[in-house]
């Protein structure tokens, strides 16, 4: 489909140079960022259940690994140690993170990602919330599933010390 002169008028980035009269394309500079608002307002039934996944993400922020977060509805724990993982160089490594989402709290578990055989030594029960691939749906925080995520992240924390991802 063809433009029209009036539509080139208006795009900045086919600014005609006065010169030339021919077109040159304008550089911005692109920042790439989350774009992430606090969906744990409209919802407080979920305050308990992220403030419970928060309290156990906490005590794996240790060695190399960080903790972030911890306020308005987002939470996560990686590495601010460079690693190498299949060839690639990576400044950062992400473990695990929570996120208020519209009717669940996302416990996103990155070490069945980078090794997806981890996922037969997790909890049947906990695996039947995981949609996707990284992402559990956590509606409400039982001490089952309590024990569940906490074994996981035990898991994935011996996982991640083995490879020399953390130190």
């Amino acid at each position: 489909m063809a433009r029209s002169a009036g539509n080139e008028k208006r795009n900045p980035a086919n600014k005609k140079s006065s010169k030339t009269g021919t077109k040159t394309a304008r550089k911005t500079k692109e920042t790439k960022s989350i774009k992430y608002a606090d969906k744990s307002v409209n919802q407080p039934d979920l305050v308990p259940v992220f403030n419970e996944l928060v309290s156990l993400l906490k005590p794996f922020a240790k060695l190399s690994l960080t903790f972030k977060g911890g306020t308005a509805g987002s939470a996560t724990v990686s590495s601010v140690k460079p690693v190498e993982i299949a060839g690639k160089k990576l400044d950062e490594l992400f473990f695990a993170g929570v996120l208020v989402q519209k009717g669940y709290v996302g416990f996103y578990f990155f070490p069945i990602y980078v090794h997806p055989d981890l996922k037969s030594e997790l909890s049947p029960d906990l695996l039947k919330k995981l949609k996707g691939k990284t992402c559990f749906h956590i509606k409400k925080i039982d001490p089952e599933t309590k024990t569940h995520i906490n074994d996981a992240l035990k898991k994935g924390y011996s996982l991640y010390k083995n490879k020399g991802w953390i130190s």
